[in-house]
This record gives C-alpha cells, structure tokens and sequence, in this order.
C-alpha cells in the first residue's frame, strides 16, 4: 500500500473520500487489481453496509455509507462514462484492470455517512475478482488493513448561499 486514508471521524450527511493506492513491487503484472471492501463483520449485502439483528426486517442490512455517483474511480484518470470507474464489481469487490510491474494506482471512493455510530471498514488488496489470486506485500504478508471510523449523529447545520450552493458550517 502507498496510500490508505479515511476521516476517523465523520458526520451524518457529509461527504468524505476514502482513498487506497497500490504499487506493484513484484515482477510480474496482477492481471486484475481488486480491492475488497467490508465494514465491520463482513456479512451486509454490500462494501458499506452493516446488519442489523431485527428477525422482523425483511432485510436486515443497512447502509453505513452512500456511494458517490461515477465512483470508485482511478485518480488521475478522466471522469468514467458509466456510473463507475470501477471496470468490475461484485458485492464487495471492485477490479480496476491489471496493474503492471513497478506501476501504481490510487483510488477514491467518494462516501457520505447515513448512519451514526462506530464502524470497522476493512479492505484488502487482491490479484483478481475471483479469489483465487492474492497480492501480497513485499515482505510477503497481506495487502489489508482497516479504518474505525465514528459518525456523529448530529448532522451539520447548512445554508444556501447568495450564489445558490449549499455551504455547510466549518466550508
């Protein structure tokens, strides 16, 4: 990992990125760069959702976090022409194409917290969507971590202003 940030603290309604970036230090190319994405124990329908223990929800997980339209996306590169730049995604995991030796990326996911409380946001880095390949760090260990993340539940006072854009207290 070359890069791995994301606001421990948030709050309701506000927007933050959470970016990871990657080097390849290997001599071979990752035919697909992956990166998974869970919080807390790994069992919502989603990257950024959590359950809740309701047997009377029809549905029991619930987003943490919303993710921004045209996100995750590559940056550094233009602006992607569907709703993501991810090229591939599965429930948790979204590919960014193959990452040659000695290349890197950086990623942002652009968020916007909808449910106070604390959260565990982990992620890892893989070689490919299906989980058979794995990117390991150069010391050989794996390419992980995590984020605890606390979303106040107090959302921040806003305004319009005389230009018609919304301003939120501290902008």
């Amino acid at each position: 990992m070359t890069l791995a940030r994301f606001p421990a603290e948030q709050r309701l309604a506000l927007t933050s990125d959470l970016v990871l970036g990657v080097r390849n230090v290997g001599d071979e190319a990752l035919p697909e760069l992956a990166f998974t994405i869970e919080t807390d124990d790994g069992d919502a329908d989603g990257s950024f959702q959590t359950r809740i223990d309701n047997p009377a929800a029809s549905i029991p997980s619930r987003p943490v976090w919303v993710l921004g339209y045209k996100y995750p996306r590559e940056i550094g590169q233009p602006p992607p022409q569907g709703n993501s730049g991810g090229l591939r995604a599965q429930t948790n995991t979204f590919g960014f194409g193959p990452l040659d030796a000695g290349d890197e990326k950086t990623v942002v996911w652009r968020l916007t917290a909808v449910e106070a409380g604390t959260y565990t946001l982990h992620y890892r880095v893989e070689a490919g969507l299906d989980g058979q390949a794995r990117a390991v760090t150069a010391d050989g260990g794996a390419a992980e971590g995590e984020f605890v993340v606390t979303i106040d539940e107090k959302a921040p006072k806003a305004k319009v202003n005389d230009k018609g854009r919304v301003v939120t207290e501290g902008e």
